[in-house]
Order: structure tokens, then C-alpha cells, then sequence
């Protein structure tokens, strides 16, 4: 910057001189030291480009670096899930295994428990089926019972009025032998 701005004083200084000579050379001087200026400009910009293209360079590198640190982490946490998940499964398996067993005792468990209500409901029926029988008989018992003591009754009232038919006929007996005896 500071090279064209020296360029245009130099041509501006030769014009207002009026020396058709000095115009030129100071033109001439003012393409030289643009050409100068353009050099250098350019060289600052290759300068900053590859300093650029190195940093983007170490920049790749470093996220390569990165890139190779979280892939391995990855491949580590991967690794770590897969066998956190073989055994979620295993113990999914062995817990559907021992549900299986428990589902399995349970319905044995169910069937024994139906099987021995039928035999206590078998059990309870032909125990009121038996009460009713041993009830009927029982009924059947009191009423001969009944009619068993009606009888005595009837039988001791007849052998009362056999023993007063005997009373009177041993008596009449005894005073017709005495009546006997005592004419003879």
C-alpha cells in the first residue's frame, strides 16, 4: 500500500513539474513499484494461503486423531452393550425357563387342588347321603321303637287281665275243691 501511495506522489509531483520526461519516468516508476506492490501482495497471499492449507491439514489430522479415538471408544461401547445384552438375554432365558417350571407346578398344583375337591365334594355327598340313610333308619328304629312299646303296653294289659282271669279261676278253683273237701 505504502508503494502505490509513494507512486502517486512521485507521478503527481512529475505532472504538476510539466517535464513531459519526468512525467514518464515517474509513470514508468509508478508501474514498477505497482508491480512491486502486486508481488508482494501475492506473495503474502500464497504465504497466508499454505499457512491456511496447514492449519486445515493439522486440523484434519487432529479430527482424524478424534475420529480414531471415538471410533475406538464406539467400538468399545458396542462391545460392552453386546455383552450387557448377552446377558439381559441369558437372564431373560433363565427367568422364562423358571416361569415355565413355576407355570408348570402351578397347573400340577391346580390339578391336584380340583382333583382332591372332587373327592372331598364325593366325600361330602356320600357323607349327607349316609346321614340321610342312618336318618331314615333311625326314624324307622323309633317308630318300630315306638310300636314296639305300644305292644309291651298291649302285652302287659293282657297279661294283667290274664293274670286276673287266673286269679279268678284259681280262686274259683280253690273253692270249688274246697267246696269239694268239705262235702266229702
Amino acid at each position: 500500500m505504502v508503494l502505490l501511495v509513494l507512486a502517486a506522489v512521485v507521478v503527481a509531483g512529475a505532472i504538476a513539474s510539466g517535464s513531459w520526461l519526468l512525467v514518464s519516468l515517474a509513470a514508468a516508476l509508478g508501474v514498477l513499484l505497482g508491480a512491486a506492490a502486486t508481488r508482494i501482495t501475492h506473495a503474502e497471499l500464497v504465504a497466508t494461503r499454505r499457512d491456511a492449507a496447514r492449519d486445515r491439514a493439522e486440523q484434519a489430522q487432529a479430527y482424524r486423531r478424534l475420529t480414531d479415538e471415538r471410533a475406538a471408544e464406539s467400538a468399545a461401547f458396542v462391545a460392552s452393550m453386546e455383552e450387557r445384552l448377552r446377558g439381559r438375554e441369558s437372564a431373560v432365558h433363565e427367568l422364562e425357563d423358571a416361569l415355565t417350571a413355576a407355570q408348570q407346578r402351578a397347573a400340577t398344583a391346580t390339578r391336584k387342588l380340583n382333583a382332591e375337591a372332587r373327592r372331598a365334594e364325593a366325600a361330602e355327598r356320600q357323607g349327607r347321603e349316609e346321614s340321610e340313610r342312618i336318618g331314615a333308619r333311625l326314624a324307622e328304629a323309633e317308630e318300630r321303637a315306638a310300636e314296639a312299646v305300644v305292644r309291651v303296653a298291649e302285652l302287659e294289659q293282657e297279661l294283667d287281665v290274664v293274670r286276673a282271669e287266673l286269679a279268678t279261676v284259681t280262686a274259683a278253683w280253690r273253692e270249688a275243691e274246697a267246696g269239694q273237701l268239705r262235702r266229702a
